[in-house]
């Protein structure tokens, strides 16, 4: 096979495959360089604001993932994202071509985009995009490619309006930074953070960084005289290391001064050095090597190594007084734990032969239990944004495990990290042997034992005052929910076990009948306690069951056939006042225009469901968006009718079909049953433009001769 030429690429594809050559494939890379020559031609008549080629833009995000040492499949999608959204390129054909993992990937960033935000209600519509985030959060590239996006679009924000550069700096204020900040990618948090700072608030952006100038140049100098005594001291005992001179961010610099009350220059006067030595053992050396050279300041000794921040963050750091008197911050690390504090979660994303490795899936587990704490709702915005940001202890179990809880945690926290029901069982603590109370709040170094009592029934409600964590909080309301559920699901297992004792049938057939599953709506795969709790929640009487199980069909006569495609498309739903979003019709209660709608939020999109929709009800409010219908007038939209008849020749459900085709309603599929009290009941599936025009077809059934009752039914039930 030919060597890869890449001599005439641009320049950023050059790099990339700079990034690439020592760990792929001639294939694999032949596999990404079609990817760019295929976004190349799908973006060809696109130009940006800027007026430089659209295919600029995801070159420079496949550049960014390529620095962030990602895989070819990243890279793949860093420089497709686009071409679903922006082109009218199928994700089929990005999955012909590229495979299940891009399309996925580029499939995940296209939903976020769509999500659009304006000033309006910005923090409710962040929230959207925030929990869209984390219900990517299965392939956690979604978001490395889309940190990359945002990266490279704050860098060339210059070329849009000033409202425009505004919105997206408080977007990524808000949204970018603190998902950056919680996968320990500081590279790309300090640039966002710095890039927004410019355009949100640009004349303390333009204060700070004309300070900052005027206090450079000498700055520069002492900092190079610390350098050359450190590398003559650490040359001299025999460690090869790259020590440089660490530069402070504008946006930080600010909110500290903001924070804690200081001038300008008590924050930038503080001059700090980094060494990265080989190995982690040569840290501890340098440390002892810096200590001798000038006087550490005492409690400013941090050893991230031997504990690790909870995003896996390593160091040493100290603060010394210099010959000249002055603070020096300097930090301490090898190559390995400096590439880690660089990108993150990112510096593990290798995929080998399709498999992740141990540390990947501790990352992964560890996004989804975040995740899980903020779609508990009680973890919004402010709060995630708050806790991001607060400093953490550690703490020990009487074994010496580890554990990082947040500053202010007290020891109801601290059960609760150790396992739900040790929480759910806390009987209280000893911290460092002696009792305390549970509001305590824990220290450095506190080793904490948990006494347990199995016979405790459970949390109290009163325990939210002290617990601090937001996840658990979440663990203590979930118990309180799922209590008042068990006594649904032993109402449901009562009235189960009449319907099986009068049909001669066990429990376990029914729960596994579609009969039963169709009558209480259910339309995917649940759990048999999920069905008790369905059938517990509202009062079902076991005689409307057990007909469920003796139907007597009669051969319907021929129906309409459904719309053509054009009338049944996917309809279009204003979603948080933006149009064009990709949403699905909720099967379980199939919403038509003129119902109250509201949209829910899972991994695979957004569902449109009844507002009064049992399913909706249960859903979570963190996991709703607010919906409207749009221009709906060219659309078809099915939902089912129940018609209720004498009439047991077929004569009269012949009729109805005929007079649905005369008035141009579609009936697409009839099903029947013979009911207890010899009632003929039919259920029809059928597609109407509005709950108008389905108000008054029912209205006009309602008048003919030998029907008993016709009424709609929500989705499958």
């Amino acid at each position: 096979m030919e060597r890869l030429r890449t001599v005439n690429l641009p320049v950023e594809m050059r790099r990339v495959f700079g990034f690439l050559y020592k760990n792929y494939t001639e294939e694999e890379l032949r596999n990404v360089l079609e990817a760019y020559e295929f976004a190349k031609r799908q973006h060809a008549e696109q130009y940006r604001k800027s007026g430089e080629p659209y295919i600029n833009h995801p070159l420079k995000v496949a550049q960014i993932l390529a620095e962030m040492k990602l895989d070819t499949v990243s890279i793949k999608a860093g420089l497709l994202h686009d071409v679903v959204e922006d082109t009218g390129t199928s994700l089929q054909e990005i999955e012909q071509r590229f495979g299940k993992e891009v399309a996925r990937i580029v499939d995940g960033v296209t939903k976020i985009d769509r999500l659009k935000i304006d000033q309006k209600n910005f923090d409710q519509k962040a929230e959207t995009v925030l929990k869209m985030f984390f219900a990517m959060s299965q392939d956690i590239r979604v978001i490395l490619v889309k940190l990359a996006d945002r990266l490279h679009n704050m860098r060339t924000l210059e070329f849009q309006s000033p409202e425009t550069q505004k919105q997206k700096a408080k977007e990524t204020l808000q949204i970018f930074t603190p998902i950056a900040h919680r996968l320990g990618i500081y590279t790309i948090k300090w640039q966002l953070e710095d890039l927004a700072f410019k355009y949100l608030y640009p004349e303390e952006y333009t204060h700070i960084t004309s300070l900052v100038d005027s206090k450079r140049a000498d700055r520069e100098l002492i900092t190079q005289e610390y350098l050359s005594v450190l590398q003559l001291t650490l040359a001299r005992n025999g460690i090869q290391s790259e020590i440089s001179g660490r530069e402070k961010h504008f946006y930080s610099i600010w909110k500290k001064m903001n924070e804690r009350g200081k001038n300008f220059d008590e924050i930038y006067d503080l001059i700090a050095i980094r060494v990265i030595t080989n190995t982690d053992k040569e840290c501890y050396y340098v440390l002892g090597l810096v200590h001798n050279l000038w006087k550490p300041i005492p409690g400013r000794v941090k050893d991230y190594i031997a504990t690790p921040k909870s995003n896996g963050y390593r160091s040493l750091h100290t603060t010394v007084i210099t010959h000249r008197g002055e603070p020096l911050e300097i930090q301490i690390r090898d190559k390995e734990m400096h590439n880690e504090a660089e990108f993150g979660l990112a510096a593990h994303w290798i995929y080998k032969e399709g498999k992740m490795q141990k540390h990947q899936q501790t990352w992964l587990k560890k996004l989804q239990e975040w995740h899980q704490d903020y779609e508990q709702g009680v973890t919004g915005l402010n709060e995630f944004q708050k806790e991001i940001q607060l400093e953490e202890v550690y703490i020990f179990t009487p074994k010496g495990e580890l554990k990082h809880m947040q500053k202010g945690a007290t020891t109801i926290d601290f059960a609760y990290s150790v396992h739900t029901e040790v929480g759910h069982h806390y009987a209280g603590a000893k911290v460092n042997g002696k009792i305390v109370p549970i509001g305590y709040e824990l220290q450095n170094g506190d080793v904490v034992e948990v006494i347990v009592n199995k016979n405790n029934p459970g949390p109290s409600l009163d325990w939210l005052k002290y617990a601090k964590s937001s996840s658990t909080r979440a663990k203590i309301r979930r118990f309180f929910k799922e209590k008042d559920a068990q006594v649904l699901i032993e109402e449901g297992k009562n009235l189960l076990r009449q319907v099986a004792k009068k049909l001669q049938r066990s429990m376990e057939d029914l729960l596994e009948s579609d009969e039963l599953k169709q009558y209480l709506g259910i339309d995917r795969q649940v759990s048999d306690r999920d069905i008790l709790l369905r059938i517990g929640e509202k009062e079902h009487n076991a005689e409307d069951i057990v007909v469920l199980f003796q139907p007597q069909p009669i051969e319907p006569p021929p129906v309409m056939g459904p719309p053509d495609k054009k009338q049944v498309q996917s309809t279009t739903i204003v979603v948080d006042g933006q149009l064009g979003i990709e949403v699905k019709m909720a099967k379980c209660c199939l919403p038509v225009p003129g119902d109250p709608i509201v949209g829910v939020i899972s991994k695979k999109g957004i569902t449109i469901h009844q507002k009064d929709c049992p399913n909706a009800e249960n859903i979570m409010k963190g996991e709703l968006v607010s919906v409207q219908w749009g221009n709906t007038d060219q659309e078809r939209f099915m939902t089912h009718v129940i018609l209720e008849t004498n009439d047991h020749s077929g004569n009269l459900l012949k009729n109805i079909c005929q007079s649905a085709k005369e008035r141009n309603y579609h009936i697409t599929e009839v099903n029947t049953k013979l009911d207890v009290i010899k009632h003929m009941t039919y259920r029809l599936s059928i597609f109407v433009k509005s709950l108008t025009q389905l108000e008054e077809m029912l209205e006009y059934w309602r008048k003919q001769n030998g029907i008993v009752n016709v009424y709609r039914t929500r989705g499958e039930g």
